[in-house]
């Protein structure tokens, strides 16, 4: 499979903007330069553009679907006490707004956002120009990982941490900063088959549904959304050993007879088994999948819409009348 992206000198490839054309007619620099693929930014603008388009699109991606990922959290939990055990993600929605208040799904929500923003711009950014330089090659900058370890802590039930800030420090004080990378070798093994399964599909899928490349929001959605379940479901048993690091969760370490904490990649993924066996590998496998794609979907659409915007507007700058 081809990642087809043309750059400077190269010939167009069809992702053009329609209706873009400024004369309507025939040949000329003009017409050169409004049907121009509107990937192909210039040099010095490109970078810009696609870090704006997908800081844009991470904070959204993770906004929108924050409480499914508080879920995800609660449903990977090895031993889950009696009162935050659930069965359906609505079920376990409802339960928690009804026994815990109606925004405790969102706790976390702002250090996520935080990390998000940057961290997807960079995502999105190293992406793109990883596609013009090197075709089948792909490089991820993945999330704010210490943004990550505050948030699940944040949705774990009863949580002692009130605030993202309140958990930075206390964790610092009585963990050290080495707890914010418990998982950080997990995280980025994770990311290595969750981004190349994304990518593949995602590109795989868009020359089935838009071989022309055009601005198309729905085959953006449909390849997006079908690209995360796909990257979801076969890294969840890393994505459980990565939560289980972050949380420490105090009941499941004592009952596999874990003093102090919990470290490393493989003594998670041997805890997970001595618990609960290979199922525990799949926990929360539903909602994990449920929360991609969804989430996936806004992050492509929306940063194909930001590059599209952001990229007809230089176009109009550059384009004389």
């Amino acid at each position: 499979m081809e990642l087809r992206s043309g750059g400077v000198g190269s010939q167009p490839v069809g992702r053009r903007m329609d209706g873009d054309s400024r004369d309507g007619g025939g040949g000329g620099c003009c017409k050169d330069a409004g049907s121009e693929d509107y990937e192909n930014l210039p040099t010095s603008a490109s970078v810009s553009t696609h870090m704006t388009a997908g800081a844009m699109a991470g904070i959204l991606e993770h906004t929108v679907m924050y409480p499914v990922d508080s879920v995800k959290t609660r449903m990977q939990s090895l031993y889950p006490d009696p009162k935050a055990q659930y069965t359906s993600i609505y079920g376990a929605l409802k339960k928690i707004m009804q026994t815990e208040g109606f925004w405790r799904p969102l706790r976390g929500l702002n250090v996520m956002m935080t990390g998000a923003g940057p961290a997807h711009a960079m995502y999105f950014a190293c992406y793109e120009n990883m596609k013009r330089t090197l075709n089948d090659v792909f490089n991820h900058q993945g999330n704010s990982h210490l943004a990550n370890v505050v948030k699940q802590r944040l949705q774990m039930y009863n949580s002692q941490h009130q605030s993202a800030l309140s958990c930075i420090r206390t964790v610092w004080r009585t963990e050290g900063l080495g707890a914010f990378y418990r998982s950080y070798t997990t995280q980025l093994t994770m990311n290595i088959p969750f981004q190349s399964i994304h990518f593949i599909t995602y590109e795989f899928l868009q020359e089935q549904v838009n071989p022309r490349r055009d601005y198309n929001p729905q085959s953006h959605i449909i390849s997006g959304g079908l690209a995360g379940a796909l990257a979801a479901a076969a890294t969840t048993p890393l994505d459980v050993c990565k939560t289980l690091l972050n949380t420490q969760e105090n009941m499941a370490l004592s009952l596999a007879n874990v003093s102090g904490r919990l470290s490393g990649m493989v003594n998670a993924f041997r805890t997970v088994y001595q618990l609960n066996g290979l199922a525990g590998y799949f926990k929360g496998i539903q909602a994990r999948v449920i929360y991609q794609i969804p989430s996936t979907a806004i992050s492509w659409s929306v940063y194909e819409f930001f590059k599209y915007f952001l990229t007809k507007r230089q176009l109009e700058t550059r384009t004389p009348y």
